[in-house]
Formats: structure tokens, sequence, C-alpha cells
């Protein structure tokens, strides 16, 4: 009964209920698996069993055993507690892969057990065995915290088949197909709106709360929440390439590109175990020897000054274990990971996080990254033509871009545009647009398009980006199109300001004037205006060799027209890069929404990561080379070893699993 109702306490849901309108489907609550509770139930009557034999053995309770019987008696619960790492340690021995825990777990606790030492042994293995159930408990639980974060893979689509909704897996649906979402479910695969109108929760994508209003024509993305209205969705990607399976893929594979830290303590665990395996057998050997040869000590045989020196090596290596450092600095990097993704900041790799902590200068793309990229047409300029047709003519040229200066001119235009007027389209990187409008040749873009095509332009003396205009090689004027700052784009700078970020640059193609203004609003270090691409990418190199050192240098650009210089720099952030295949691919961090504030955000995450790990080496492996020091000289006995071991361990893995709590940063 008593086994019974600890297994039921620990079975409980390791967080609270789901909130209900995240889904109606709430998933099984999640409970300790099976190896685990094998394993608490091993402890708890190996624990029945070693504690009135441990009494006994002390002379606490007036019982006589014979001392062969109570040998016996203690390998009962040494045998059932213990008999994995036995079999561990084996196999490792007949692999050629000696030295790792369960070896030394082995030698200390039979050697404590020969040396006559049964309730040090037993009490070693039994404990150690708590400390490992406690660490696999707490690896368990950061991974449910960070699959539940996560948890965006949708089950199933519904589709419409003769008037009756059937479920299907989501692999199985194809592009162009009409999916309906009801209110609660996930919404499967990425897709357009056909009817209705609903509220969707993004939370699990962005990491924002506020829901997102949608309605007929609006793109919706798999993995958020359908709230309220019923939604059909034409479908737009296959499963495999929805936002929600590449998310996951990042997600799944972010554990697999280790730091620096992570990969110093591989090399780390590689020699130190062989290492403390030698000193110990050194110091079961030689001072023994050296006692005899020169007739130190006071013992009452030579058996005596064996045992106490062998008992001391046993000791030594009980206390050597690296079990803290090994598992905690994986589990810090694995939950600070965890705990970015949940704030809608998807690192792909826990040496990117490394790298965020060191990151002192910021690059920034203007348009969608510091500005909104809502451009709007606001004056047009020397035209010796009608403005309106001045605007017909940009807007059927720029007809095939999605750029945002693209939609603006289209939208100022505001009437149909029929692509089959305009021909012969030639898109000319840095410069602009030339392309054929019914039969005549029209050029939209900047003045050095304009030179490219011996147009003499006028200069503008207003604050925007300015579209000149060139029709029949004569120039038509140009026209004046402002965008607007982001709402949190100035207090970001601040906040990465009190980050420890020193330099802010911003590099953009548009003119001096709108670059200077825009920097001088956010508060930028500096600025660099009218670059080409290549133009970026040396900039970001002129900036690079600034950094000296350990500092690094971040860029943040949108993803798609900014993959060369996010690939340059130390770290590329993709802002706002929901649903961008290009942002995912080239960027070392993607953050899911168009918020700055996330780039302080995501350094400040990177470095308590990197404060715990440093924490957790330094504790671990101080408190060790001290109880080493002390077993070696006498001083700590096993139970020494055992608060050594398992305690620096616990609490380590504790400190571990502060890394997925960053909410409040």
């Amino acid at each position: 009964m008593f086994i019974k109702i600890i297994l039921g306490f620990l079975s409980q849901p390791v967080s609270g209920e789901r909130d209900v309108c995240r889904s109606p489907y709430p998933l099984e609550k999640k409970r300790m698996n099976k190896k685990q509770k094998n394993l608490l139930i091993r402890i708890i009557i190996a624990a029945i069993f070693f504690v009135p034999l441990y009494l006994i053995s002390e002379e606490l309770i007036p019982v006589e055993i014979p001392k062969i019987a109570l040998f016996i008696l203690f390998l009962i619960p040494y045998l059932l507690v213990g008999h994995d790492i036995l079999r561990k340690a084996l196999l490792g021995i007949k692999n050629k892969q000696v030295f790792d825990e369960n070896f030394l777990m082995t030698i200390a606790t039979i050697g404590a057990i020969v040396l006559g030492e049964y309730g040090e042994g037993v009490a070693v293995m039994l404990l150690y065995q708590v400390g490992e159930l406690f660490q696999s408990y707490a690896v368990g639980k950061s991974r449910r915290n960070i699959s539940e974060l996560m948890d965006i893979r949708p089950d199933y689509a519904n589709i419409e088949e003769d008037g009756q909704i059937t479920q299907v897996d989501p692999d199985e649906v194809e592009i162009g197909t009409i999916i309906i979402v009801q209110p609660g479910e996930k919404i499967p695969l990425d897709g357009v709106i056909r009817e209705g109108s609903s509220s969707l929760n993004t939370s699990a994508l962005t990491g924002e709360s506020k829901p997102r209003e949608v309605t007929v024509g609006d793109e919706v993305l798999s993995g958020s929440i359908n709230m309220s209205g019923v939604l059909k969705v034409e479908t737009i990607t296959e499963f495999d390439e929805s936002t929600a399976s590449k998310i996951l893929d990042l997600v799944e594979n972010a554990a697999s590109r280790k730091s620096k830290s992570e990969n110093f303590i591989s090399k780390f665990a590689k020699y130190y175990t062989p290492l403390v395996c030698y000193a110990a057998l050194a110091l079961a050997i030689i001072p023994p020897i050296v006692c005899m040869a020169a007739h130190l000590g006071n013992y009452e045989s030579v058996g005596a000054l064996w045992g106490d020196w062998i008992l001391r090596a046993c000791t030594f290596l009980v206390i050597s274990c690296p079990c803290a450092v090994v598992i905690s600095i994986p589990l810090s990097f694995f939950g600070g990971l965890g705990g970015a993704s949940n704030q809608g900041i998807l690192v792909k790799g826990s040496n990117y996080l490394e790298t965020l902590s060191e990151v002192r200068t910021i690059a920034f793309d203007k348009t969608g990254t510091i500005t909104k990229g809502n451009f709007a047409v606001t004056a047009i300029h020397h035209s010796p033509i009608d403005e309106q047709k001045v605007l017909e003519y940009a807007a059927l040229a720029e007809c095939n871009s999605s750029h945002p200066i693209s939609r603006s001119l289209k939208e100022a235009y505001g009437k149909y545009i029929d692509p089959k007027r305009v021909t012969d389209v030639q898109e000319i990187s840095g410069h602009g647009i030339v392309a054929k409008v019914d039969g005549v040749e029209v050029a939209v873009g900047n003045e050095k398009l304009m030179q490219k095509m011996n147009m003499e332009s006028h200069p503008c003396h207003h604050v925007g980006t300015i579209i000149h205009v060139g029709v029949d090689h004569q120039y038509c004027g140009h026209i004046v199109i402002s965008d607007e700052l982001k709402e949190h784009s100035k207090e970001a700078m601040a906040e990465l300001k009190k980050a420890g970020v020193e330099k802010t640059v911003m590099l953009t193609g548009d003119a001096r004037s709108v670059a200077e203004k825009v920097a001088k609003e956010v508060g930028l270090t500096d600025f660099r205006a009218e670059l080409l691409p290549a133009d970026k990418v040396s900039a970001v190199e002129e900036l690079l060799k600034e950094c000296t050192g350990n500092k690094r240098l971040a860029f943040v650009g949108d993803g798609i027209n900014d993959a060369p210089v996010l690939s340059r720099a130390d770290i590329g952030i993709a802002m706002g890069a929901l649903g961008s295949d290009a942002a995912i691919e080239a960027a070392d961090v993607v953050l899911m929404d168009d918020d700055p504030l996330k780039i302080a955000k995501a350094i400040k995450i990177s470095r308590k990561c990197l404060r715990i790990v440093k924490q957790n080496i330094a504790f671990a492996l101080g408190v060790k080379v001290l109880c080493l020091l002390l077993a070696a000289i006498g001083i700590a006995n096993m139970w020494v070893a055992i608060i050594a071991d398992v305690g620096v361990m616990i609490l380590a893995v504790l400190n571990a699993i502060r890394c997925l709590f960053v909410k409040n940063l």
C-alpha cells in the first residue's frame, strides 16, 4: 500500500491542467515512465531491507547475526538496487569502454563490501540510484515541458466527403484541398481561409498570448489554434513543408549542435575518468608500500593497513564520479533552448545559444526589422505628365514583385492591374526594374537606375524612400514612399544597451537622409546608407574586424533578402520570420514574430544559460576536488563521498532546470 501511495504521488502531472482554449482534446497526462517506476520500486524495497540491517550492523538494534549471514542479507538490497549498474559495468569492460560512472560505482561498492563495510557499500549504490532516478525524472520533466511548449504537431485534418466530415492524417492532405477547422482544433497545414472568420491562438508559434483575428483571404499557419468560428481553409503546403513541421524539426535537431562548453565536458569526461581510476589505484597501492617500508602509521596489522588505504581509494572513486557536470551542462543548454522556444525564439543549437551570449555588436536591416515595412505613397514630385499616369506606369512595372515598396505602389494606384500589359521585365539588383508597359519602356528605381538609363533625375528633400520613374527614356518625376517605425523599436534599442550590447548599426539601401532620421529616432549608435546587397556583406565584414576577443556580431534581417548577410555574421537573426522558408534556412536564430524586443530577450536567455553552466562547472568541480583531497588524507568517509556525488548532482540538476524559466527576463 505504501509503495502504491508513493507511486500515485509521483505519477501526478508534472505541470498544471492545460488551458481549455488550447484544445478540446488535451493530451494524456504525463506520468513516470515504466523504467522510472521499476527503479522507484527497487529503491523502496531495497531501502526497506537496508535500514534495519544497517542499524543491526552498527549495533543500534541489539540483534546478534553471524557475519556471513549479515553479508548475505546485505547482498539482497545491493543486488536488487544495483544489478543494472553491475551489468552496464561488465558490458563496458566487454566492449572495451571501461571507464565510466558505472565502472566507478561497481569497483567502489564491491571494494567497500569486500573490506567488510557492508552498510557503506550498499548505501552508496542505493543513494546513487536515488540520484539517477531524480536525474531521469528531472530530465524527463524538462523534455515534457519543452514538448508541451512546442505542442503544435496536429493529429488530424478534417475533410468533408459526401456531407460527412472525415478525419485523415495531415500527411495525406494534398495542396489545394479544402479542410475544415472546428473551434478548439489546431490548424494542421498552412493555408488560406476561403470561408469563415475566427480568432487564432498563435502562442505556440510566437510566444504571444494575444489572439489574432482572421477572415476570408487571410493566410493561416499550421500549429495555430482556432478559438471561435468554423474555418474552411485551402491548403497551400504539404505537411512536411508546413510551418509546424519545420519548427518541430528545427527544435528536435537543435540538441545535435553542441556548444563549446558541451564539447569541453565530453572531452573532459573522456580523460578525467581514466585519470581518477589510475589515481585511485595508486592511492590503494603506493601509500601502504611506503608505510610498510618506512614503518609509518599506527596500524594493528598489515591487513588493516591495506584495508584502510583501499577503503580510501574506494571513497575516492565514489567522489570522483563526474555525473553532476556531465548531466547538468547539456541539461542547462536544453533548458535554455526550451525556454527560448516558449518565448517564440527558436535557436538552432546550443552552440548558437552560447555564441549569442557573447554578442556585443548588432547590425540591423531597416525594412521589416526596425520599421514596419508598411510603405505608403505620400507624394509625387517633378512629373511632366499626370500623376495618376506615373503611378499606373510604376505599379504595372512592379506588378510581379512582392516587395513592400511594390505593394505600396499597387495599393496607391488602386485599380485592377492586368499583367498581360507588361513584358520584357528586367530586375537590376540594387537599382530597380525596367519593363515594357503597353509597349513603352518604363524604368522604376533609384538614382543609380536613372544614371544607368542616361536620364537626369531631380533630387528630393523629403524624408522617405524615393522611387524615380522614367518613361520611354524621359524622366517623369519621383514618388515619395514613407515607412513607419515598429512600436517597440526605440524600446528595443534601450533594452539591448541594458543587455550589454555596445554597438547597434543599421545597414540599408535607403537614402542617407532616410537612414539618418530613422537612426536618430530609434537611438542607434551608427548607420550605413545607400548599400547594395553586396555592400551589406562588406559592411558586416568590416564590423566583424572590429569585434575583438570574445565579442561577437549578430545581424538581424527579414531572412529573405538578407540571406547572405545572415550567413556571414557570427549569429544571423531572422526577424518576423513566421512561415518564411528562407529565414529558417539562413538564420541561426529565428524570431517568430515582428517584435524587436525579442532580440534583447534572446541575449538575456543565452546569458542566463551560460551563467548557470559556469556555476555548475565551478560548484561541481570545486566540491569534488575538495572532497577528493579529504578522501586521500583519510578525513572523508563513504557518507561524505555520497554527498559529494549524489548531493552535488541533484543540486546541479536543480540549478540547470532554472534555464527553463525565462518569461520575466
